[in-house]
């Protein structure tokens, strides 16, 4: 779960890690006072989305006088962002975060993610900050510095000084960017982050070093171990129908064909994908009901995939265990008798009680088609979209 710069930055200050004088602004007096208090111009206001490339997309402004603040302010709030992370239908802009600028001598990135190959966290720095860490990393691969963690001991101080000394900062800033390092690293474990970054992690002219931005994405696989860490979720930056298909438990991701996936498990929909795309077609979601869906989630689930404008068919591939296939096809003949369907669905169907499923479609007086393997899918889908196309010109 992604989370705003300004709670992120909030979850900083809990780990002492210094980050600029400001708090967040949801409307132009909020925004107005809190540069008052700031005091000194100029100001800093940074418009609140789940994506990167703000300052190119206009929402990050410098205002050079207090009188300013409001004007400012009440032309990012209830704009929609869009940058190169937002696509398209870009993100709202709900809140502001207000900060105090800094003169800066440096700047660093510092990040820690998890390395899956290694299986372990590892902490990322380069002294080339302000930069997408890839950039630097296919420019100039040597300035990118890496630290493994074995998770069973932890970042061990001797390894955060080794990246202090790989940065090449002075010395005197030696036991405030280790306990920078440390404390990041500390946060990252104790509140199951997936991502913790700082970029840039600035050296301003008086030596201080500050967290000039942040970013934390959370596992929210462990929010039975931080249930406080639910409220910082906001689903306004969220697209509506992932936002609905987490009410019934399930997973749904948007894409931008036009196919419908509904599958059961993360393996059989990256597979599925691949076969709709081998075929010319592009997936338009991704849907997994996972493996202990009832009919009602799959019913929910196949009504979440309809409300996709962008999807022309459907394609339900089902592999029966925990989920038996009699179960997926009561859900689908409930969704399809319920709604207003005029769109094909292609079922392929295998696994426990797969018979009983296949009767239950067959004699639900209902129109699907029906594969009896993955070839056979392959084809029906490729017949089903070109038939579309002959018809309606949807490809």
């Amino acid at each position: 779960m992604k989370i705003h710069e300004y709670q992120a930055k909030g979850l900083f200050r809990t780990y002492n890690i210094p980050v600029p004088q400001g708090a967040v602004a949801k409307t132009t007096e909020e925004a107005f006072r809190i540069a008052e208090e700031i005091g000194k111009a100029p100001f800093v206001l940074k418009a609140q989305v789940h994506a990167g490339g703000r300052g190119k997309a206009g929402g990050i402004r410098i205002i050079n006088r207090l009188g300013d603040v409001k004007n400012t302010a009440a032309g990012l709030l209830g704009m929609t962002l869009v940058t190169p992370q937002t696509g398209e239908e870009g993100k709202p802009v709900q809140a502001l975060l207000v900060e105090e600028t800094l003169p800066v001598e440096k700047e660093i990135y510092l990040g820690i993610v998890i390395d899956r190959q290694r299986a372990c966290p590892v902490v990322i720095a380069s002294a080339e900050g302000g930069m997408e860490i890839e950039k630097i990393a296919a420019a100039d691969p040597e300035k990118v510095l890496r630290e493994e963690v074995d998770p069973a001991v932890g970042l061990r101080p001797f390894q955060a000084g080794r990246i202090f000394y790989g940065l090449g900062l002075d010395q005197s800033l030696s036991r405030r960017m280790i306990s920078v390092i440390l404390n990041l690293f500390r946060l990252f474990v104790e509140k199951d982050c997936s991502l913790a970054e700082i970029n840039p992690l600035v050296v301003t002219k008086s030596g201080e070093l500050v967290a000039l931005d942040a970013k934390i994405n959370l596992d929210d696989n462990a929010f039975y171990r931080h249930q406080d860490m639910e409220s910082l979720r906001d689903i306004n930056q969220e697209n509506h129908l992932e936002v609905e298909a987490s009410k019934y438990n399930l997973n749904y991701i948007k894409l931008k064909g036009n196919v419908g996936c509904m599958v059961n498990g993360a393996g059989l929909a990256m597979a599925t994908m691949d076969l709709i795309k081998l075929v010319g077609a592009e997936p338009a979601n991704f849907l997994d009901v996972g493996g202990g869906a009832t009919s009602e989630m799959v019913k929910q689930g196949l009504k979440i995939l309809l409300y996709d404008k962008d999807v022309k068919m459907v394609f339900i591939n089902i592999f029966g265990g925990i989920l038996r296939c009699d179960t997926l096809a009561e859900g689908v003949v409930k969704a399809v008798d319920e709604l207003i369907i005029d769109l094909p669905i292609v079922i392929r169907l295998e696994g426990t009680n797969v018979e009983e499923g296949r009767k239950i479609l067959a004699g639900s007086g209902l129109s699907f088609t029906v594969a009896t393997g993955l070839k056979d899918a392959a084809e029906k889908v490729a017949a089903t979209l070109e038939q579309l196309q002959n018809v309606k010109g949807v490809m």
